[in-house]
C-alpha cells in the first residue's frame, strides 16, 4: 500500500488513485536521467522515432472462418506470440483490415487493456505475419532503426520501471481494467551511451533468436512428428533441422486451435457400439481410428490408462488452494492460463506463501521432466509444457494433469511431450473434451487417448533429441530477457 502526501494542486484530471502519483516512480525516473534520455511514448511519436496504432474488433462472426491468426490479449505470452492462438480469420477479412493494421516483423505489440495482462508485450517475429490484432493492443513501431533500435525499446518497455508505470495508469472502464489514453504518459528510458545501447540491442538479438528457432520447431511440430510417425523414420527431423531460415518460413503453416477439432463428418454407428451412454459424435471420429491403424504399422499404440498400469507412467492432479492464498508469496501457482509454447510464463498469474508450499508440497511432488497438460477449459484443453530445473518449485492447479514418464528407455519426458503434440493425440483430446457444468474438461477420459510410440529406437531418440533441444535454448533465451530486463534500469 502506497501512503504519502500531495498538494492537491498537484492532482491530475481529478484521478485521486494514489498508485497513479507513484511517488517512487519519479524518484526513480530521476536516478535513470544520469545516464539515460528519459522521454515519453508521444514525445518520441512526436519526433517521428517511433508510430503507434491500435487493433481493431472485427467481430466474433469472424472467428473461426479461417487460420490467419487474430491475435487477442491471451495470445501473448513469454515476449511473443502463442504458436496455435485461440481464433483465426478468413482472407477476405484480412484483406479488409490488413492495410490498416499493417504489422511487420519488428513490430511491439502491448496489452493496453485487461487486468493480469495489462503491459504484457511481444515482438513480432519473421514466422508471426500474416495476422490482425484485437483493439486491446497498441502496436509500437520504430520508424527510424537507425537512430532507435527496436529490440532497446523493446528491452525498455519491459524493464521495471516501464511495467511499474503501466500499473500505475491502469483504472477500470466498465468492466475491465485499461490504460486508455495514459499509456502515452508512459516515460521510456533510453540508454544515452550508444555502445551501451549497441551492446544491449546484440544481446536481446541472440536471446530472441534461440527463441523464434525453437518456436518454429513448436509451430510445426504436429506436422513434423505425425511425418516421422508415418515413415517410422528420423528423415523428416533431419531434413527439418537442415533448413536455413527462408526454408522454415516456407514450410510453416499458421494455424489456430481450432485445427485440433477436426473436419466435421458425418457417419453411421450402430447402437451397440456406444460407449458409457456417450452419444456425442466427435467422441466415435472414424478417421482418428484409420490413422491409428495406419501408424501400427510403424508405432506401438498404448493408451495412456495402459502405460499408467503398466508403470511407464503416473497421473495426478493438481488442488485448488483457494483464492484467499492468492498473493501471499512469490512461489508460482500454475493455472491453465500460465503456460504456453511448452514452457511455463516468466510472470506467472498468482504466488502463494512458502507456508502454502509446504502444505501441499510432498503431495503433489513436482519436479523436472513432469508435463503439465490442461484438463478444464475450453480452447485450452490439451495445452501441454514440461517442467525444468528452473520451474519445479511450484504447486499447480487441479484444472491440470501432471503426467510423469516413468520408464524412460520406452517413453522419455520430452518424447512424451512431442507426441502429445502430434495431431494424432491432440485430435483425440479434442474428442474426449465434453462440457460439464459452464466449463469443458476431459474428465478422466485422458487414460482412453491412445499414443503412437515409434517401433524404431533411434526415431524415438531423435524425437526425444529435438524436442529436448528445442526446450533447452527456449528456455536459456527465456532466462536472458529476464536477466537484461531486470538489471535494464538499475541505477
Amino acid at each position: 500500500m502506497i501512503r504519502f502526501w500531495m498538494n492537491s494542486d498537484r492532482v491530475q484530471d481529478r484521478v485521486f488513485i494514489p498508485k497513479f502519483y507513484d511517488p517512487e516512480i519519479d524518484t526513480h525516473l530521476d536516478r535513470l536521467r544520469l545516464t539515460m534520455d528519459c522521454r515519453s511514448l508521444s514525445n518520441l511519436i512526436e519526433d517521428g522515432l517511433v508510430s503507434v496504432g491500435t487493433g481493431d474488433e472485427v467481430g466474433k462472426m469472424a472467428y473461426g472462418t479461417g487460420d490467419i491468426p487474430f491475435v487477442r490479449t491471451s495470445d501473448i505470452s513469454n515476449w511473443e506470440l502463442k504458436t496455435a492462438p485461440k481464433q483465426g480469420v478468413s482472407e477476405d477479412i484480412y484483406d479488409e483490415y490488413a492495410a490498416k493494421q499493417d504489422v511487420r516483423t519488428g513490430d511491439i505489440l502491448i496489452v493496453r487493456d485487461g487486468t493480469y495482462l495489462i503491459g504484457t508485450n511481444c515482438l513480432v517475429s519473421r514466422i508471426d505475419t500474416p495476422l490482425l490484432y484485437q483493439s486491446h493492443i497498441v502496436k509500437i513501431r520504430v520508424e527510424r532503426p537507425d537512430e532507435l533500435d527496436p529490440e532497446v525499446l523493446f528491452l525498455a518497455i519491459n524493464s521495471s520501471i516501464v511495467q511499474r508505470q503501466f500499473r500505475s495508469f491502469q483504472f477500470t472502464a466498465d468492466i475491465i481494467d485499461t490504460m486508455g489514453r495514459r499509456v502515452y504518459d508512459t516515460i521510456i528510458p533510453l540508454p544515452k551511451n550508444q555502445s551501451k545501447a549497441n551492446r544491449l540491442g546484440r544481446s536481446v538479438r541472440a536471446a530472441l533468436r534461440k527463441r523464434v528457432n525453437g518456436k518454429a520447431f513448436v509451430k510445426h511440430c504436429a506436422h513434423l512428428i505425425e511425418e516421422a510417425l508415418e515413415s517410422g523414420t528420423t528423415e523428416a527431423l533431419e531434413h527439418f533441422e537442415a533448413m536455413d531460415d527462408e526454408e522454415v518460413e516456407e514450410v510453416l503453416t499458421h494455424e489456430t486451435v481450432t485445427s485440433e477439432f477436426g473436419e466435421f463428418e458425418a457417419y453411421w454407428r450402430y447402437s451397440d457400439n456406444i460407449t458409457n451412454h456417450i452419444y456425442i459424435p466427435r467422441y466415435y471420429e472414424p478417421s482418428i481410428q484409420r490413422e491409428l491403424d495406419i501408424l501400427a504399422a510403424t508405432c506401438d499404440l498404448a493408451s495412456i490408462a495402459e502405460l499408467e498400469d503398466a508403470g511407464a507412467l503416473t497421473m495426478q492432479t493438481g488442488d485448488e488452494i483457494g483464492k484467499m492464498a492468492y498473493g501471499t508469496g512469490d512461489i508460482p501457482f500454475i493455472r491453465t492460463s500460465d503456460f504456453a509454447n511448452w514452457e511455463i510464463k516468466h510472470n506467472r498469474k498468482q504466488g502463494i506463501s512458502p507456508a502454502i508450499y509446504r502444505e501441499y508440497a510432498d503431495k503433489q511432488d513436482v519436479a523436472a521432466g513432469d508435463i503439465f497438460l490442461v484438463r478444464d477449459g475450453t480452447y485450452l484443453i490439451g495445452a501441454s509444457c514440461i517442467i525444468t530445473n528452473e520451474d519445479s518449485t511450484c504447486l499447480y492447479s487441479g484444472g491440470l494433469i501432471k503426467l510423469r514418464a516413468l520408464d524412460r528407455n520406452r517413453l522419455d519426458p520430452y518424447l512424451l511431450l512431442g507426441l502429445l503434440n502430434s495431431y494424432i493425440v491432440k485430435r483425440q483430446i479434442r474428442t474426449k473434451q465434453f462440457t460439464r457444468d459452464v466449463i469443458d474438461t476431459l474428465g478422466p477420459r485422458l487414460g482412453e487417448v491412445i499414443l503412437p510410440i515409434p517401433k524404431s529406437a533411434d526415431l524415438r531418440h531423435a524425437i526425444t533429441k529435438a524436442v529436448r533441444k528445442v526446450v533447452s535454448e527456449r528456455i536459456n533465451g527465456r532466462i536472458e530477457l529476464v536477466k537484461l530486463a531486470g538489471s535494464y534500469d538499475d541505477v
